[in-house]
């Protein structure tokens, strides 16, 4: 996968799925951020390795990252996306185990890398954040888990569109009736979370803009009618 593929746009989503740092209270925020040390990295740059026994917490100030396991034999596969205000190697800094997965910065990234040392006395004393933190945890596997197991007992059409829908609602911006997916990935990446090929993801991806439900270009998925894909992808329309 190449990580230049992935581009992030900045802009408000459509949903709940808020950035780790702005769910803590300003002053404790501004307290974590003052830990560790800021560091810049470029496009390809890896961040964390999967495997390394390194205990370092991870906020992402600027840009975007993907991050990828091998879930299958040696075949990378793409399990979620961190954007700014995210947190990344929460499972290694919380539980002290390996490394679950490899982060690679998709563009010029911003960070700061929380050492153990620094990161546990925090914790014990902020017990909101250790919360925080969890939560992310919690919402990771989620989304792994989905992706990865509930998704293969349905068609590539259907597995398509939920990762759309999930998408949109995760990174989305309302555009001209529709939204905007301010994610881009490659048609690789999007078959590696969907655990198809890339030519039949191809496929479906015509199949859903002959219907009028996404159009795709050369940054941005546009789907056009979220409610409609939303269907396409055997999901229930969110409770209001």
């Amino acid at each position: 996968m190449k990580c230049s593929a992935v581009h992030m746009m900045q802009g408000s989503n459509v949903n709940d799925r808020v950035p780790f740092l702005d769910t803590l209270p300003e002053g404790v925020r501004a307290d974590l951020e003052q830990l560790g040390s800021r560091r810049s990295y470029a496009v390809g740059d890896v961040l964390i390795s999967e495997g390394d026994r390194v205990h370092d917490l991870v906020l992402l100030h600027e840009g975007l990252v993907k991050v990828i396991a091998r879930l299958d034999g040696d075949d990378e596969s793409l399990v979620d996306i961190g954007i700014a205000g995210d947190v990344v190697g929460e499972m290694a800094a919380m539980s002290r185990g390996s490394r679950s997965a490899t982060v690679v910065a998709c563009g010029e990234v911003i960070a700061t890398v929380i050492p153990e040392r620094e990161l546990k006395p925090f914790l014990i004393g902020n017990p909101e954040v250790w919360s925080a933190l969890d939560t992310v945890l919690c919402g990771r596997l989620r989304r792994a888990v989905r992706w990865r197991l509930e998704f293969r007992g349905y068609p590539v059409l259907v597995r398509l569109a939920r990762v759309l829908v999930e998408l949109a609602v995760s990174y989305g911006r309302p555009e001209w009736g529709g939204v905007r997916i301010n994610v881009s990935l490659s048609q690789s990446e999007l078959a590696a979370l969907t655990g198809s090929k890339t030519n039949t993801v191809q496929k479906m991806l015509a199949q859903l803009g002959k219907e009028g439900l996404v159009r795709t270009g050369e940054k941005y998925t546009y789907v056009r009618n979220l409610d409609r894909l939303r269907g396409v992808a055997q999901l229930r329309a969110p409770s209001i």
